[in-house]
């Protein structure tokens, strides 16, 4: 499939960002952001680079899991504004190129919902079946998704005597999918964002929501999955489906639908993810060679999310009990840095102590990898976790946006704000957006150019990713190639200098790589061979320029 024949695949190579509205900007004092605050910061996000915006869980809530314990799936929660504050946020994005996605979180509600109020009151209530019970508790009855917080699956309601089921935390049981008028509310969910101008969603622990429960009738959970995709692109061409699907290669290609594509739009790749902070570990890319080798082939239709940090845990729960005490031990040596005894509640800067080389060259590798980059707010200016919170919250403290009391995060006092900023060296008086919007050599600057040459770069996000053969064993050396260019990108994981040398020998005679970066244009040799020295943690992107190739580069 040409480039040229897919524009409307808007996603291919856009540039995510994800937030949390209540504490990014708080614009009406009351220590909580919200969307009067988002709407004066979508110039700086589109500045950034940013094409969709992706909104963490603004929906009314029972707070007990930091908005994911829904009590309205159509509502906004009054303390961020109204629909018409969103709405406002939405039409002004939109207007600078930014289009954006909204969390589906649709495998539970909190025990709060009207719903579950409803089917608690009376085993006839019509609202019943919407939540899965049994008189006594499954015998696999353990807790694997929380372990420490949460024992059991399955919680006594001692009103109605049975038993409810609840995969996450006891106070969000869980819906059940195999019941139509369940799928049919989900339907029905999806449908009022659309119509109020959304163009996705990322879709909450989709392998727990289409998890059937035991004896139900439903043949294919997959097929609920397609029958979601097709009802997107009845009600909007452009909308998309990014899914969390932490799982193995094999298992999320059948996520995305195989071959055809018909099952979610985006996957993102925590495979790869894990595969990275382990190179990062041993200063050897191979942990992540081997993952990019591993990663299935999809559908044009179909892209990989990469991502350095998100908003939960860094969960390193695919990677061998060994490897995950590597990393453990690398980048989590306290104890109370680590959470689910899986996962780490720590930034990036923070783990690599702040060495502004190395958290360059990780930033480089994302924009690099062949799909889409994913940016947790915060991370272009190189916000750390705020240690005094307790798990993964720790990494969910305000934006940090100026030097001034709380961040510029909000004027109220520090007791009424919905998160502290951390103090210290990751403070906002030593890290702000502020200082390094007026920085050239900032992180900020350079998070900036890494977007605006991935965006001309569209062979990132279609190409076919080849791994370079050389002999400098400390260097990742990849390949993105599609039908619009190549663009070969260096990566040295090491904290000494490294000479690669390699050969590109189906590139045609007078074949030079133009540096993305400087002005160099580096002629390749016989049989298309070149040489290129890398500093320590140094890093490369090369465009392929054939004769007569008129891009710009």
């Amino acid at each position: 499939m040409k480039i040229t024949d897919t524009s409307d695949l808007w996603w291919k190579t856009s540039v995510i960002y994800c937030l949390d509205v209540e504490t990014y900007l708080d614009h009406d004092g009351d220590g909580i952001g919200d969307f009067a605050g988002l709407a004066h910061r979508i110039d700086y996000l589109a500045d950034l680079g940013v094409t969709c915006l992706w909104l963490m869980p603004f929906y009314p809530t029972a707070d007990r899991d930091d908005g994911y314990d829904v009590t309205d799936f159509y509502g906004v929660d009054p303390r961020l504004g109204s629909h018409g504050d969103l709405v406002e946020v939405v039409r002004s994005a939109r207007d600078r190129g930014i289009r954006v996605i909204v969390d589906l979180v649709v495998n539970h509600t909190s025990d709060r919902h009207p719903w579950f109020v409803a089917a608690r009151r009376s085993r006839s209530s019509r609202f019943r079946d919407f939540y899965v019970w049994r008189d006594e508790p499954a015998a696999n009855n353990v807790n694997t998704v929380f372990p420490g917080e949460e024992k059991t699956l399955w919680e006594l309601d001692e009103k109605s005597g049975q038993y409810y089921l609840h995969t996450f935390y006891r106070h969000q049981p869980d819906l059940n999918i195999a019941h139509p008028s369940v799928r049919d509310e989900i339907a029905k969910t999806i449908g009022f964002w659309l119509q109020l101008g959304i163009s996705g969603f990322r879709v909450d622990a989709v392998p727990f929501l289409i998890e059937v429960p035991e004896g139900a009738e439903f043949a294919d959970p997959h097929e609920y999955l397609r029958d979601l995709r097709r009802f997107l692109r009845r009600r909007s061409r452009e909308a998309v489906l990014l899914g969390e699907v932490n799982l193995p290669y094999r298992d999320q290609l059948a996520y995305f639908g195989g071959d055809k594509g018909e099952e979610l739009t985006l996957q993102f790749d925590f495979i790869g993810m894990q595969a990275l902070y382990l190179s990062l570990a041993r200063s050897d890319p191979r942990p992540l060679e081997k993952a990019l080798r591993a990663r299935p082939t999809i559908a044009p239709e179909a892209q990989w999310a990469n991502f350095v940090r998100n908003h939960d845990e860094l969960t390193l729960d695919k990677l061998t009990e060994a490897e995950r005490q590597e990393v453990f031990e690398a980048f989590a040596p306290d104890e109370r840095q680590r959470v689910y005894d899986r996962g780490i509640t720590r930034r990036l800067p923070t783990m690599l102590a702040g060495d502004p080389r190395r958290i360059r060259m990780v930033y480089s590798l994302l924009f690099s990898l062949p799909g889409v980059p994913v940016l947790f707010y915060g991370e272009e200016i190189g916000m750390g976790e705020n240690p005094d919170t307790a798990g993964r919250l720790a990494v969910r403290s305000p934006m940090q946006w100026s030097d001034d009391r709380n961040g510029g995060f909000s004027d109220a006092a520090p007791s009424r704000l919905a998160a502290r900023p951390p103090e210290g060296g990751y403070g906002p008086r030593h890290v702000n957006a502020s200082d390094q919007l007026n920085d050239e050599n900032s992180l900020l600057h350079f998070v900036r150019r890494l977007a605006a040459r991935y965006r001309i770069s569209p062979e990132i996000g279609w190409g076919e990713v080849e791994l370079l053969d050389h002999e400098a064993s400390a260097v990742l050396a990849h390949s993105v190639r599609a039908d619009v260019g190549r663009m070969i990108a260096l990566h040295n994981f090491a904290d000494e200098p490294a000479r690669v040398r390699f050969a590109l020998p189906d590139e045609v005679e007078g074949t030079e790589l133009s540096d993305l970066f400087s002005q160099d244009r580096l002629p390749l040799g016989a049989r298309g061979a070149i040489e290129i020295d890398l500093p320590p943690y140094g890093w490369r992107w090369l465009r392929v320029a054939r004769p007569g190739d008129g891009r710009i580069g």
